[in-house]
């Protein structure tokens, strides 16, 4: 397994390097900057990348950037993701393009070397590997940033019909209720879902569109 390695930390970085070779790899390249590994993947196109998410100059996301910029010129190039802490943001945006032979893993797993290895292999392989604690922070962020979470289980069933194209008195005939009822519960799904009346948008529309973000 051909691996490119990215991270400005050189002791981290060497010791990277040692553990995959110790394990079967072979590093093509060890680089320290995002545009470094932008090159490296497309001159070795690796079997999978390890890259740094805090790279200079800022150290903020210029490794997971540069990440994102190797896959669009190299696309679905795997790339294994480490973070000294739970990013929710940039686990977002590593899985943003859905294409899979994506991890993000915690600093702290490198030293369960098995699992590190087994996750590498998984990713080069095509998975989708994300840390446990990322896991958890992601379901907690969807859970809170539902706009659904409010609507009572008559009103999300009523919402779908909507988002198939009903019209009130077909989703009458199919809940078996009064058209008034359909009604009812369409204001309270606008209001739960804070679409006041507003004559340049369609409330409906934008529900149904909340609907399939949910």
């Amino acid at each position: 397994m051909r691996v490119v390695i990215a991270d400005d930390a050189v002791l981290l970085r060497e010791g990277l390097v040692r553990l995959v070779e110790e394990n079967g790899c072979t590093v093509v390249a060890a680089v320290g900057d995002g545009p470094s590994l932008v090159e490296a993947v497309v001159e070795h196109q690796p079997d999978v990348s390890i890259v740094d998410v805090r790279m200079p100059p800022t150290h903020t996301d210029e490794g997971l950037r540069a990440a994102t910029e190797a896959r669009k010129r190299v696309p679905g190039s795997p790339v294994l993701v480490l973070s000294q802490y739970v990013e929710v943001e940039y686990a977002d945006d590593l899985l943003a393009d859905r294409v899979g032979a994506v991890g993000y893993l915690l600093k702290d797993r490198v030293a369960e070397v098995a699992d590190f290895v087994d996750a590498l292999r998984r990713v080069a392989g095509g998975a989708t590997v994300l840390d446990p604690e990322v896991v958890g922070q992601l379901l907690v962020r969807r859970r809170r940033d539902d706009p659904l979470r409010n609507l009572t289980p008559r009103e999300r069933e009523v919402l779908a019909l909507m988002a198939e194209g009903r019209s009130n008195t077909a989703i009458a005939r199919k809940i078996v209720v009064t058209e008034g009822a359909v009604e009812k519960h369409v204001r309270n799904i606008f209001t739960k879902l804070d679409l006041p009346p507003d004559d340049e948008q369609h409330r409906r529309v934008l529900a149904v569109l909340a609907y399939l973000q949910g």
